[in-house]
């Protein structure tokens, strides 16, 4: 990020052009009339007026969708021209890097060194990655008696509807668009309503790139209208969603209600973060714990929310992440020195008081935290909580709050760390700190969670795949394995 001060990125903030209209067919479109307005959590200011989709912009933005697969060139491109747009993609991301990355804190909250240097990073390496592996894909050809020729070919699914959250708007997009397109799919993405300009803004850099129109669509607009609209369309042949368990579900309903689309779904989590006795540094485990929840306001499906302490370190380590929650520097998202933000909104900053006044009900004691700050500015700022005494049955350890909560939780042996962690209906991401190399691939085979990050937490490249398991979702995202989910297996059987 340039060397921009608090003051300067205010200024910028002002004199920014925000898109307000869908990204269809290749341009702005401005929408059937309806409107929504985009407020910003940090000072609870409209950035923008924003075209709210009905189904009927739905239908244009599959429609176009629809054309450019059917009988466009993107499907049919060399995989490595695809390829080259992608990685054209990641370069006009990368030149425009201050622009979205001020966007994103406007919309959402997080703060801008994050944005930058985290969401943007992701998002720019996401299209870059697949960019490269475009034309390095191969299929197969299986050995069979002599007189025949197997062959089995990934081809593009088709349209590809991707349904994204607010809380890291680009990243997310970027991991269901970049794959989708790298196989030739198009795609009508539909962002938060929360967060749609950063999305708006890629898909004119994608159109800017070279995409040819109708190969990547955006439309905005609420889930329950145009989110529906899109899970029931017929001509929708894959949908891609990451958000909400009980969204989830309904994205389901919508496919068995229609044409049986596939729909692959990374949902909700309540990761257990394991610390032993015996882990090679407990002050570093002890700060991973503390960055973990409250990195990005805690609003992270794979936030370590349920901290397992043995009874012999607790305290200590309870202690320090005390501590660190009372210095956290909490504050407007524009200020590059901000460690954490404001929460996404006024509605789900009361929805995480819920939670933790339920908390201090059911008897759990508040150690740091717990009530909202700054209101003075107009923003919805939460301080950092912690909570222990914390017995598994409450709902404080049961339920996502999705916000900088944490709740700890003690144990005596490694069978009762391992029965905490696995009991939740989730099953995203696990955490487990030891000094025992047995100790990692025991515990890391028998947690039920789709990654385990052992004296880490939150690390990973592209190379490695994204999902969870139980009520935490379905397929990948990330890595090669991503492709899966926007091809389609053919066998081809020639009789020689």
């Amino acid at each position: 990020m340039s060397a921009l001060t608090h003051d300067g990125l205010l200024r910028r903030a002002k004199d920014l052009e925000l898109p307000g209209g869908h990204h269809i067919d290749g341009a702005d479109e401005p929408g059937g009339g309806t409107a929504f307005a985009v407020v910003s959590p940090r000072d609870g200011q409209v950035l923008r007026e924003v075209a709210d989709a009905r189904p009927a912009e739905v239908d244009l933005a599959v429609a176009a969708a629809r054309r450019a697969f059917d009988s466009g060139p993107w499907p049919r491109l060399a995989p490595a021209d695809r390829g080259r747009i992608l990685l054209r993609i990641a370069e006009l991301l990368e030149e425009q890097r201050e622009l979205l990355a001020l966007t994103i804190s406007l919309e959402m909250g997080k703060p801008i060194s994050d944005a930058y240097g985290i969401e943007l990073r992701a998002a720019i390496n996401t299209f870059r990655w697949y960019g490269q592996l475009a034309d390095k894909l191969t299929d197969e050809s299986p050995h069979t008696a002599p007189d025949a020729l197997a062959l089995i070919t990934r081809e593009p699914a088709g349209v590809v509807g991707a349904v994204v959250p607010w809380n890291f708007p680009l990243t997310l997009a970027s991991w269901k668009v970049a794959p989708a397109l790298a196989a030739g799919c198009t795609v009508v993405l539909k962002p938060s309503e929360n967060s749609p300009l950063s999305a708006l803004l890629l898909g004119r850099i994608a159109s800017e790139a070279g995409l040819p129109p109708g190969v990547l669509n955006v439309v905005t607009g609420d889930g329950p209208v145009a989110g529906r609209a899109l899970g029931l369309h017929p001509d929708v042949d894959v949908l891609a969603f990451t958000g909400s368990t009980a969204v989830g579900r309904h994205f389901l309903r919508y496919a068995a209600d229609s044409n049986l689309k596939r729909v692959w779904l990374e949902l909700g989590g309540k990761s257990p973060n394991i610390i032993l006795p015996d882990a090679p540094d407990l002050e570093q485990a002890a700060a991973t714990a503390a960055w973990g929840i409250f990195f990005n306001q805690g609003e992270m499906c794979t936030a370590p929310s349920r901290l397992l302490v043995h009874s012999s370190v607790a305290e200590r380590v309870t202690e320090a992440i005390v501590t660190r929650a009372g210095e956290l520097r909490v504050g407007d998202p524009l200020d590059p020195a901000t460690e954490m933000g404001a929460m996404v909104g006024e509605s789900h900053l009361e929805r995480v008081l819920g939670h933790i006044g339920t908390g201090v009900e059911e008897g759990a004691r508040l150690r740091a935290g717990g009530g909202r700050m700054l209101a003075d500015t107009g923003g919805s700022y939460l301080r950092p909580t912690v909570f222990d005494q914390v017995d598994p049955g409450m709902r404080l350890s049961r339920e996502e709050i999705f916000g900088p909560v944490l709740s700890v939780l003690t144990f005596d042996d490694l069978e009762e760390a391992v029965r905490l962690a696995n009991a939740t209906e989730y099953g995203l991401a696990a955490g487990l700190w030891t000094s025992d190399l047995s100790t990692a691939h025991k515990v890391s085979r028998a947690l039920r969670a789709g990654t385990v990050w052992v004296n880490c937490y939150e690390e990973g490249d592209l190379t490695v795949p994204f999902g969870g398991m139980k009520q935490s979702g379905n397929g990948r995202d990330k890595s090669v394995h991503a492709i899966e989910k926007y091809t389609e297996l053919k066998t081809t059987w020639i009789q020689l």
